[in-house]
C-alpha cells in the first residue's frame, strides 16, 4: 500500500506536521555532507546486506536494494545522491524513487538518522586520518633525511629570542621530528578509539529486531561495535578531540613555518627558500617573500578556531545539540584536509631548503652563546664552585660587550680581569683550556649524552627514531589495507546477495 506521502521522505507534509519546512531550516540536505557521502553509501550498503543475511529483508528486496545501490556507484555516488535530496536519507529517497516506496522505504529498518551520520562521521574522520598520518610519516621522513645531512652544521640555539647555546641544525630537525612522532602517536591513540561501530545504536536504544551489530561493523572496517548504544550516538567527545589534535599538530607546523620564516630573513640570513614556495611584490622588485610559511603559519590559527567551534557546538544536556553539529563537523572535514595539505608543503620546503651553513657557524659563537663550557671549565680545571664561576664568566661577558669585543675575539686574560673582580685572583685557566672552552663546534662536540646535539649523539638518536618511523608507516599501512579489506568484503557480501537465485 503506497500513499503521496512516502515519495516525500520521512517529514512528508502531512504526517505528522502539516506544513512545509521553510527552506532554510532543512538539514537533511545532501550538499551539507561534503566528505560523508561515501560514507553513508557504504552504510547504506552495510546496512542492506546484514538486512538480507538477518531475513529483515526477503531475498528478492534485498537483492532489489543492493542493485540499485550498486548502480549509484556506476552514476556516481555524489552526483545520484545530491540529485536525490534527503541529506543522508538520499538513500532511501533513490531507492524510493527507483523502486517505490514498498521496496525503497524498507531500507532503514532498524536504523536512525542518529546512527547513520554517526557511522558516516565515524569513518569519514577515519578516512582523513588515513591521509594525514602518512603526511606526518612523509614529513618526518624528510626531518630525518635533513638532519643527516646537517649532524655537523654548527648553529646558535635560542631562548627568550636570544643566543643561549650553541647546537646543530640537525638537532633542531630532529627536535621538530620527535614532536611531529608525538603527533603521530597521538593520532593512532585516537584512531583506536574512533574506529568502534555505532551501527545498529539507532537513536540511543537500538532496536528490538534481531539485527547484527557485528557484521555491519565488520563490513565497514570498524574493529568492533560501540558497546554502549547510548554513548554510541550522543557522546561527541571524539570530534573534540580530533579538534584538539589538529590544534596541536596546526601549532607544531606553524611553529616550525616561524623559525624558518625568521631564519629566512635579511637580518638571519640561515635559510633560504625555493622559489617555488615564494611570492614577490607589485612595487617592490627585490622581494622574495615565503609565501608558503605564511600559508603554513595560517593553519595554526584556523585549528583554534575550528576547536572552539567544536567545543561549543557539544555544549549542553545529552541530547540536546543536534543541528549544530553540522557545522563544526564541517569544520572538522575542512581543517583536516588543510593540515594534510600544510605538512606535504612543509615536507616541499625541507626537502630543498638552502641552509647557510658558513653563516650559521659563524654565529653559533658570535653572541657568547658558548660561554656556559666556560664556567664548566673553571670548575672542571680549578675546583671553583659552580655559582662563583657563573659569575666570572657574567662578568667576563659584560667587559666584553663594555669594551666592544666581540666573543671570538676574547682572550683569556680578559676572563683574568672578569677573575680578579669577583675572587680576587685570576681564573686559574690555560690559553688552551680557554680556547678550547670558547669554541663553538668543540662545545657541541662534547654533548654526547643521551639525546645531546654532538654528531655522534644526534646519529644515535637518529638511527632509532627512523626505527619508530619504519614501525608507524607500517602501522599506517596496516590501518589502511584493514579498511580496504573490509571494502572488498562489503562488495563481495553485495555480489553474494545479486548471485542468489530468485526463488519466485
Amino acid at each position: 500500500m503506497t500513499t503521496d506521502h512516502d515519495n516525500q521522505g520521512f517529514r512528508a507534509t502531512g504526517v505528522r506536521l502539516t506544513e512545509e519546512q521553510l527552506p532554510h531550516l532543512r538539514s537533511h540536505r545532501t550538499e551539507l555532507l561534503g566528505d560523508s557521502l561515501p560514507a553513508i553509501h557504504a552504510f547504506d550498503k552495510a546496512h542492506a546486506v546484514m538486512l538480507t543475511e538477518q531475513g529483515l529483508l526477503d531475498p528478492a528486496t534485498g537483492r532489489a536494494i543492493v542493485a540499485a545501490l550498486r548502480d549509484m556507484d556506476v552514476r556516481g555516488v555524489a552526483e545520484t545522491r545530491i540529485a536525490a535530496g534527503g541529506g543522508m536519507h538520499s538513500g532511501e529517497q533513490y531507492l524510493t524513487a527507483t523502486l517505490g516506496p514498498d521496496t525503497g522505504g524498507r531500507i532503514h529498518l532498524g536504523r536512525s538518522s542518529g546512527d547513520l551520520i554517526e557511522v558516516a562521521r565515524r569513518m569519514t574522520i577515519r578516512w582523513h586520518l588515513h591521509a594525514l598520518l602518512p603526511a606526518l610519516t612523509d614529513l618526518r621522513g624528510v626531518l630525518l633525511d635533513l638532519a643527516d645531512a646537517h649532524t655537523d652544521t654548527v648553529m646558535p640555539g635560542y631562548t627568550h629570542g636570544q643566543h643561549a647555546q650553541p647546537t646543530t641544525f640537525a638537532h633542531w630537525a630532529t627536535m621538530f621530528e620527535q614532536a611531529f612522532a608525538r603527533d603521530t602517536e597521538r593520532l593512532f591513540g585516537l584512531h583506536g578509539r574512533l574506529n568502534l561501530s555505532p551501527a545498529g545504536a539507532a537513536i540511543l536504544t537500538g532496536s528490538d529486531l534481531p539485527v547484527d551489530r557485528h557484521r555491519v561493523a565488520d563490513l565497514l572496517g570498524f574493529d568492533a561495535p560501540l558497546p554502549h548504544t547510548m554513548d554510541a550516538i550522543l557522546s561527541h567527545d571524539l570530534e573534540m578531540e580530533t579538534a584538539a589534535l589538529l590544534a596541536t599538530t596546526g601549532a607544531t607546523l606553524a611553529r616550525l613555518a616561524d623559525d624558518l620564516y625568521l631564519w629566512s630573513t635579511s637580518e638571519f640570513g640561515y635559510v633560504e627558500l625555493p622559489d617555488r614556495y615564494c611570492g614577490t611584490s607589485s612595487i617592490m622588485p627585490q622581494k622574495k617573500n615565503p609565501d608558503a610559511l605564511e600559508d603554513v603559519k595560517s593553519v595554526a590559527t584556523q585549528a583554534l578556531a575550528a576547536l572552539v567551534g567544536v567545543i561549543t557546538a557539544e555544549r549542553g544536556p545529552t541530547g540536546f545539540p543536534i543541528l549544530e553539529r553540522r557545522y563544526s563537523q564541517q569544520a572538522l572535514w575542512s581543517m583536516c584536509g588543510s593540515i594534510s595539505g600544510k605538512l606535504r608543503d612543509c615536507a616541499g620546503i625541507l626537502a630543498d631548503l638552502r641552509v647557510d651553513r658558513d653563516r650559521l657557524a659563524a654565529q653559533a659563537g658570535a653572541h657568547w652563546a658558548q660561554v656556559t663550557d666556560v664556567a664548566t671549565a673553571l670548575v672542571r680545571h680549578t675546583g671553583l664552585d659552580w655559582r662563583h664561576a657563573h659569575q666570572v664568566v657574567g662578568v667576563f661577558v659584560r667587559l666584553g660587550i663594555e669594551r666592544g669585543v666581540t666573543a671570538p675575539a676574547a682572550t683569556c686574560a680578559l676572563l683574568d680581569d672578569a677573575a680578579r673582580q669577583v675572587l680576587g685572583r685570576d681564573s686559574g685557566l690555560t690559553p688552551e683550556q680557554f680556547a678550547e672552552a670558547m669554541d663553538p663546534h668543540a662545545f657541541v662536540v662534547r654533548r654526547t649524552l643521551y639525546g645531546g646535539p654532538a654528531p655522534e649523539a644526534v646519529r644515535r638518536e637518529a638511527a632509532r627514531f627512523a626505527e619508530r618511523l619504519a614501525a608507524d608507516r607500517q602501522h599506517v599501512d596496516d590501518l589502511r589495507q584493514r579498511v580496504a579489506r573490509a571494502e572488498a568484503a562489503l562488495e563481495a557480501a553485495v555480489d553474494d546477495i545479486l548471485a542468489r537465485d530468485d526463488p519466485r
